[in-house]
């Protein structure tokens, strides 16, 4: 009997493998690839999971970002309805920049001090210096040593001054002072908005204003003391002063821009912040500045002054500042006659 053919013909898909093949079945091989993708799918689906999470938080950062910031629009035009004067007073401010004004202020007050003390004290008569040097203390509250060196400086002979400091020197001090009368016409200008073409200052007003700055540092002292009664009549006779003082002041580097009366809130207020601060350097001053010399010697002393100075000169521009601000105020405009504010003139325009 025959044997029956054997047909070679193979079908197409018999040899063929399944995938499922290779996932069931225990021990039946299973590739490389796919044990692997199976092993990283956990952390595929975590780092999906992570980049996500990351997406949604900083969108909702975003999100409260916006938030915030249409808050404080909302809050800001709040303000300007419902306190336009604390708006206007932040924004005068910022356009006057106080504290760089204040520090360069400050600084010039200083480079223009030292030399006129040693000008004064080798070409002013004894009685003139002998004053100064009180008014100095009762200013900045000295004792102890630093005291003891201001009294040196005073009580050095008339002729190893004079050869040191010379009269051309003297001359060069006097005329390199003006600096700081520049500087006290700019931060003015810029208080009351004047552009720096609406004033021409003459040069004798600046020498003017050193010149009585000098003569009233002289009775300093006595005005202080309430002429020996106290400082019960001190301190008011001191704010008096010094209201007169800074009102002068202004309208005499404004050129007379400005009349006498918008002037006065912001020398009352000056003269405030100033007397307020000469009480409180009686009990600050003399510890700061004879610790000072103790630890660090005469770089120690500038240090303290500097500082004492930058924070002065820091009340002197935030007074004439508000002042120029509230007396610029339709209520007191009015009143005052004061110029209008740059951001009207801008409207009229």
């Amino acid at each position: 009997m025959p044997l029956p053919a054997v047909s070679f013909n193979l079908d197409a898909h018999e040899g063929d493998r399944n995938d499922d093949d290779f996932l069931t079945g225990p021990g039946v091989g299973v590739e490389p690839s796919v044990s692997l993708c199976a092993d990283s799918l956990p952390g595929a689906l975590m780092a999906a999971g992570g980049s996500k999470r990351a997406v949604l938080h900083s969108e909702w950062w975003r999100s409260r970002s916006r938030r915030t910031a249409a808050k404080a629009r909302r809050f800001q035009r709040s303000a300007e309805t419902r306190f336009p004067v604390i708006t206007h007073i932040a924004e005068r401010m910022v356009s006057v920049n106080i504290f760089d004004s204040a520090t360069r202020l400050a600084a010039q007050c200083f480079l223009t001090a030292v030399p006129l003390i040693f000008v004064v004290a080798s070409f002013a008569p004894e009685p003139v210096r002998q004053q100064m040097a009180a008014s100095i203390r009762a200013v900045f509250g000295l004792n102890g040593e630093a005291s003891d060196q201001l009294s040196a400086i005073f009580r050095s002979s008339d002729a190893d001054l004079q050869n040191a400091v010379g009269v051309v020197g003297s001359l060069m001090v006097l005329l390199s002072a003006t600096a700081v009368s520049r500087a006290m016409q700019r931060l003015c200008k810029r208080a009351w908005e004047i552009p720096r073409t609406g004033a021409r200052i003459a040069i004798w007003r600046w020498l003017a204003w050193i010149a009585v700055w000098i003569c009233l540092l002289v009775v300093q002292e006595p005005v202080r003391s309430g002429f020996g009664v106290g400082l019960w009549l001190g301190i008011p006779l001191t704010f008096l002063f010094q209201t007169l003082l800074w009102w002068w002041t202004q309208h005499l580097l404004l050129g007379r821009l400005v009349g006498w009366l918008p002037l006065l809130p912001g020398s009352v207020i000056t003269a405030g912040a100033i007397t307020a601060l000469s009480v409180t350097a009686g009990f600050y001053m003399p510890r700061a500045l004879n610790r000072a010399l103790s630890e660090y010697g005469s770089a120690g002393s500038v240090f303290v002054l500097l500082s004492w100075l930058i924070v002065l000169c820091v009340a002197i521009a935030g007074g004439i500042t508000i002042g120029a601000v509230l007396a610029q105020e339709p209520y007191l405009a009015r009143r005052l006659d004061s110029p209008p504010p740059s951001r009207e003139r801008m409207e009229q325009d």
